[in-house]
Formats: C-alpha cells, structure tokens, sequence
C-alpha cells in the first residue's frame, strides 16, 4: 500500500464511514510497516474540505449560537460544534502526515496517531448527537480549520498555526465550557457531554505538544528561532492571542509552551 496516495483518498473520501474504514484499513498496514513511502511524490493542495457534502458551510458569525444549554436545541448545536472541530482535526493530522514528505518515521506515526484520536472523539460525541435525534451535518458550519490548512504549506507555519495556536486555544476554551455546563442543573445528557469533553481535553494536550516537537524541528531545520512562532500568528491571525486572560496555563506548560511564551500571551507573569 503507497503511504501517501492513499492518505489522499483517505481525506478526499466524502462520508465519515468510507473515511474511518479506508484509515483503519491503512493504519494498520503502517502501524506493521508494510507501508511503501513513495519517492517524489507530490502532494496536491485540497481546494474543498471533505465535509462539503455533508454540512453547509457559511460564515463564523453565523453558525447557530452556543447558548441554553438545558434545552435540546442547545446541547445539539454545542455538540455539533465539538463534533466538527473533531471532524475538522482529523483532516488536518491526516494532512499534516500527508503534505510533508521525507519526515522522520515518528513523525508520521505521530500524526497518524492523532488521526485515530480524533477519530474517537468525533464517534463519541456523534454517539451523543445521535441520543439527541440528531446527526452531524443537522447544523450549520464555518470553514475556518480547513483554511487554516489552506494557508499553511510550511512545516513550520503548519505546526505554529494548526497545533500551537487552534488546537492550543482549545485547551483554554474547553474548561470554560465545562464551567458552564456544571453550573447548570443536573441533567444525564449534561453529564455526558461533560465526561465526553474531559477526555478530549486531557487527550488534546498531547496532540499540542506533538506540535510543540515538530515546531521546535522546522525552527531548527530552518535555522530560526523559535520566537518566529509569534511572527506567524501575528502574520494569521492580527487580534493575536483571544483569551489572555483564561489562558490554560498547566496544560500548555505540559504540552510544551515556556513561561517566557505565556508570559507574551497573557501579558503579565503567569509562572
């Protein structure tokens, strides 16, 4: 099996089922390395994500609001929220394995590794859209994970971008939707979601730090430091860092961001 172009067909397939079996079919093979590299291959650049299909796309401002979350229509649209940045994730660690060729092998068993993360997360929490009579596609959705891939061709950019900085926001987003949702009355579905979000944090700060390795490998294969990291958000994303003051401090450190790092971000000493 050619690593590479089936990795392609593995994120251009349109529905869920033919993606996870076509990887699990593939990841099998690479984990008993039996996979073939092929040499000079040259990956194309996706110009429409593989849920287009399935979901209708339309601006960040106007997907369905997170809000009542006691009601069925809000635990579904916080849901569906979750389960497309899952959904979002798995394309972007199959890209990531897919886009940089002639890596180190633990390189692409990291990526790999996160795939079939995020594969898990997008079932858990597709098992609890379907309790609620609900399945992914019901809400509307925005692009913006697949055109933070779009825009990243770099190494360098990718790990800076994708895992250091969206995937990373999510460690400070995550506990504040868990507040919310402990706030408010007891509720078995309420229960769920939160159990299922506790998981995918503590397993999501492993993926950050995935990046932080391969972050820190472009910056010295490039020959930068690696205080670039801050030069490519600023060049992505102007407003810079959104939450400087929820910033998830004991997950970054351990997904490997320094003090000095944090200090930047939170604008005042946080450790």
């Amino acid at each position: 099996m050619n690593f590479y172009k089936e990795l392609e067909l593995i994120i251009e397939a349109k529905e869920p089922k033919e993606k996870f079996d076509r990887f699990y079919t593939f990841y099998n093979v690479f984990q008993k390395e039996e996979i073939i590299f092929e040499e000079f291959f040259v990956p194309k650049k996706f110009d429409v994500p593989s849920y287009m299909d399935i979901c209708t796309v339309v601006p960040p401002q106007k997907v369905p609001k997170r809000s009542n979350l006691t009601s069925k229509e809000g635990q579904i649209n916080l849901l569906h929220a979750v389960v497309h940045i899952e959904y979002s994730a798995i394309d972007l660690a199959l890209d990531a394995a897919y886009r940089f060729v002639n890596m180190p092998y633990k390189y692409y068993r990291d990526w790999l590794e996160v795939a079939e993360d995020e594969i898990r997360h997008f079932l858990m929490l597709e098992k609890l859209l379907h309790d609620l009579s609900s399945s992914y596609g019901s809400v509307a959705v925005h692009n913006a994970l697949f055109e933070a891939s779009q825009k990243t061709q770099t190494l360098l950019e990718r790990m800076a971008v994708v895992p250091r900085y969206l995937e990373a926001n999510g460690l400070d987003a995550t506990p504040m939707i868990l507040k919310k949702l402990q706030k408010l009355p007891k509720d078995k579905m309420k229960e769920k979601i939160i159990d299922n979000l506790k998981i995918i944090l503590e397993e999501e700060i492993e993926h950050v730090k995935k990046g932080d390795i391969w972050f820190k490998y472009a910056c010295e294969q490039e020959g930068v430091d690696e205080n670039i990291y801050f030069d490519i958000i600023a060049k992505y994303y102007p407003r810079g860092f959104l939450r400087p003051n929820d910033l998830n401090i004991d997950a970054r450190r351990e997904a490997g961001f320094s003090c000095l790092e944090l200090k930047v971000m939170a604008k005042r000493e946080v450790c």
